[in-house]
C-alpha cells in the first residue's frame, strides 16, 4: 500500500509496483494514471511511460513496466501515440513480433467527443500495425460488456455507452474480447 508521500516519488512507486511483479512472476504490465513522458529505469524494471505531467493530474497517462530482460529485446522504445495510446513491439520466437497497446479509455462521463477522438485514435494505430504482427490490448477501456453472443457474433454484447463503442471497434478490427487476466 502507498502512503500519501510515495504517490509523489514516481521512482518509489516504480519501485513498489516492480517488487509486486517480480513476486507474481509477470514479465510486463501497462499502467494507466501515469503522469510524464519517457523512461524510467528502476532496478530490472525499466518503466515507458506517456501522458501529461503530474500537475496536470491523472485523468489519462499510460504507460509498460517490463523486467530488464524483455526490455533489452526492444528494438525500439515504446511508442507514446497520445496521452491514452501506448505501443510496444516485441520480438518473438522465429521472427515473429507482437504489439502490445497500453490504453486507457475515458470514462463514462467524458464527452462523446472524447470518447470518439480515443476510438478513432486507436482504430489509427491498428490499422498502422503490421499486419502479421500478433496485437494484444491492455489497460483500462472502461467499458462494460455482457453476453450478447447472438446480436455480436465474434465479441460479447453490451451493457454501457462505452461496452458499444468498444464493441462496435472490435467488430470493425475484428478483435476478441477476453477476460482481464487470461
Amino acid at each position: 500500500m502507498l502512503d500519501k508521500d510515495d504517490k509523489n516519488k514516481p521512482e518509489r512507486c516504480s519501485a513498489l509496483i516492480a517488487l509486486e511483479l517480480s513476486r507474481l512472476d509477470i514479465d510486463i504490465v501497462a499502467l494507466s494514471e501515469m503522469s510524464g513522458d519517457g523512461r524510467n529505469t528502476a532496478p530490472d524494471t525499466p518503466s515507458f511511460y506517456s501522458g501529461k505531467l503530474a500537475k496536470e493530474g491523472h485523468f489519462s497517462g499510460l504507460g509498460f513496466l517490463a523486467r530488464t530482460s524483455i526490455a533489452s529485446t526492444l528494438g525500439n522504445l515504446p511508442t507514446g501515440h497520445s496521452e491514452r495510446i501506448m505501443s510496444m513491439r516485441l520480438p518473438l520466437r522465429n521472427k515473429k513480433i507482437a504489439t502490445l497497446l497500453s490504453v486507457y479509455a475515458p470514462t463514462l462521463q467524458a464527452e462523446p467527443a472524447e470518447k470518439d477522438r480515443f476510438y478513432s485514435e486507436l482504430r489509427y494505430v491498428l490499422r498502422c500495425t503490421p499486419a502479421a504482427d500478433k496485437v494484444i490490448i491492455l489497460g483500462d477501456v472502461n467499458a462494460r460488456v455482457g453476453r450478447d453472443a447472438v446480436f455480436w457474433r465474434r465479441v460479447l454484447g453490451s451493457c454501457s455507452e462505452n461496452g458499444r463503442l468498444l464493441l462496435e471497434s472490435c467488430m470493425e478490427l475484428q478483435l476478441v474480447i477476453t477476460n482481464i487476466i487470461f
